[in-house]
Formats: C-alpha cells, sequence, structure tokens
C-alpha cells in the first residue's frame, strides 16, 4: 500500500471513492479544499491511500495562524472530517503519515475531528444533531408532533415564500449571513469563501433564501450534499422578523428536498446538548451523534468551549454596525478553524 499526498489531477479518483464510502460527508469531497485554498489560502496535505485503487483517504489542511504556528486540522470551517477507510489498518496508516507530516512540518498539532464510536459525549461536549429521513416530505410531515407542524405551516400561512438555488442567490444569502452573524457576536465569512463554497460544490450544493410577503429576504442557508447525507454548514434569520418564523420555512425547505431526492440522513450540525440550538434541532427528530476531537501530536481530547473572554468579545461585537463588522470579520475569519 502506498500513501501519497495528492494533486488536483487526483480530483475524481478521491471524489469517487468519498461518494462511495457509507461514512462521507460533503466536507470530505474535493471542493472543501479548493475552497479553502481560493478564499483563504491554506495549502493542504490531503493524504491518499493506494493500493491498485483507492482504500483510504485522509483531508488536512496546513493552518497556519500569525504568531501562533501552524497545525494539520481535519478539517477547518466544519465539524468533522477525519479518516475514511476500507478498514482500519488503512485507516492507522494514515494516522501514522498524518503525524509522520506534522512533525516536518513541525506543527503545534494535528486536530482530527470525528464522530465517536461510543454513545458517551466526549470530553469536547459537543454532538453533531442527526435526523434520519423517510422516503418522502410526506411523510415527514406527517410524522412531526401537531405544534411541529403548525410552525412549519404558520410562515407560509403569512405570506413566506421559499426559494432554493445556487451561485444566483448568493449575494440575497449574504446579506442575511453578515446581519445574523453580527447579532450573533460572531466574525462572518467573507463573501469570498461563500463564493468558493457554492461553487466548487456545483450542483452538490444548494442556497435557500425564505422570502417576506413584501419579498424581503429574512432567512438563509446552506446546504451541502454527500452520497446519503445533507449538512447543514451555515443558516441564518433576521431578529427583526422572528415574529414570522423564516428560519422554520427554512430548515423545512431543506428537509423535505432531502427526502424527497432520497437523502437518508439530515445532519445539522454541532450542538451542546442542552442549550437553544440542541432543542431546536431535537424538536425535528434529530438525535445526538457525540463528537470526538483529538490531537494525534499530544493525545487528548480537544476542547472548544467558549471562555468568559470570548462572551466579552460577543458582546461588544454585537454593537458594532453590519458594515464594520462585516469587513473586519471577513479577515479575521480567516484565522478561526471553527
Amino acid at each position: 500500500m502506498q500513501i501519497r499526498t495528492v494533486t488536483d489531477a487526483d480530483q475524481p479518483a478521491w471524489d469517487k471513492y468519498v461518494l462511495n464510502h457509507p461514512d462521507a460527508l460533503a466536507y470530505h469531497q474535493f471542493a472543501w479544499k479548493k475552497a479553502v485554498k481560493e478564499a483563504y489560502d491554506f495549502d493542504d496535505c490531503y493524504l491518499l491511500a493506494e493500493n491498485q485503487n483507492v482504500v483510504g483517504v485522509l483531508p488536512l489542511i496546513d493552518f497556519k495562524i500569525p504568531f501562533f504556528g501552524r497545525s494539520l486540522v481535519s478539517l477547518p470551517y466544519c465539524d468533522i472530517g477525519g479518516c475514511l477507510a476500507d478498514n482500519e489498518a488503512v485507516s492507522d496508516a494514515l494516522l501514522k503519515k498524518a503525524v509522520e507530516l506534522g512533525q516536518q512540518k513541525k506543527s503545534c498539532r494535528i486536530e482530527l475531528r470525528q464522530s465517536s464510536v461510543d454513545e458517551e459525549i466526549t470530553p469536547s461536549g459537543k454532538v453533531r444533531m442527526v435526523l434520519e429521513l423517510p422516503d418522502s416530505s410526506d411523510a415527514l410531515l406527517a410524522g412531526f408532533k401537531a405544534k411541529l407542524r403548525s410552525q412549519v405551516k404558520k410562515p407560509i400561512r403569512d405570506g413566506l415564500t421559499a426559494q432554493l438555488g445556487g451561485l444566483e442567490l448568493v449575494t440575497e444569502f449574504y446579506h442575511v449571513f453578515c446581519e445574523n452573524m453580527r447579532d450573533l457576536g460572531s466574525p462572518v465569512h467573507s463573501r469570498k469563501w461563500v463564493d468558493a463554497i457554492v461553487r466548487n460544490y456545483g450542483d452538490r450544493a444548494r442556497v435557500g433564501l425564505v422570502f417576506t410577503a413584501e419579498g424581503i429576504p429574512a432567512a438563509a442557508g446552506i446546504i451541502l450534499l454527500a452520497n446519503k447525507t445533507v449538512s447543514i454548514p451555515w443558516a441564518s434569520s433576521l431578529l427583526k422578523y422572528n415574529n414570522y418564523n423564516p428560519n422554520m420555512l427554512l430548515y423545512w425547505t431543506f428537509l423535505s428536498f432531502a427526502a424527497d431526492n432520497s437523502y437518508r440522513y439530515f445532519d445539522f450540525g454541532r450542538s451542546t446538548p442542552g442549550e437553544g440550538t440542541y432543542k431546536f434541532k431535537k424538536q425535528w427528530g434529530a438525535e445526538p451523534v457525540p463528537l470526538d476531537w483529538v490531537d494525534l501530536l499530544n493525545p487528548s481530547p480537544v476542547s472548544k468551549n467558549g471562555s468568559g473572554l470570548r462572551a466579552q468579545g460577543e458582546k461588544i461585537w454585537q454593537k458594532l454596525p453590519v458594515s464594520v463588522a462585516t469587513m473586519a470579520g471577513s479577515k479575521l475569519r480567516r484565522y478561526i478553524d471553527l
């Protein structure tokens, strides 16, 4: 078996393997690597294991922060990366090669983001919320509790409409995204990043918008498609339209698309058990899958829990004008690997 770093010529073989692997998520696709390079100019160390055919992959980004050194991360800007392999022996060989690369590059850490094999919550304290889908949106809606069905239908009764598309919807998505991230007190990704994601994923990405009865964008999100799982890395809604529940229609639009297009799972993304986003995702029927983030160079769990200093920073950020928060955030966000 040979393990080597990839070139762009390996994209077809890489994606063919990923899209046929039962544990693959959209983030494993070659498009993530290309978007990271195009938008934020970080190099990659994507590893490919071959034994005549591809038998395993490990995506790694060489994540460098001025004055803080470098890390290998699998993968930045999302919840999960890690190995996909035919068996444990291939996975072990890929991880061993990653450690060798990290030592050669004098990396301070090699962060592997993966789902836990156990059901217990790991020291990261984080979970993915995953919903198993029925065969159709009709069956999905029928399985909801009456209260949830009412919440889904209310924005439609109030005249809200939803639209799915691609690059043509990014401008409106980004306006909602920027204002929502400011309201959350968090730096927003650059417009260049959003463009790079939607362009590189092509027909495996969908941009969703929800409009008020007056045609004003009130909620927006992006989903990425793998072989049997739909992932939603970003979803936003505007506080001033909360009474119309645009977020419910946004998620229902994505969920119904996934069910009607034969996807088996909907991955709502990362949450902390007991918090608001966890409860929001739980109401749809999603179940927690613990996230296990480890540092291969310093074998210990990786914690991404917030601090008091971060909370103070969020309060300051929320007071910034949207234009200022967007300009500053789009430069700072490059160095935040979550």
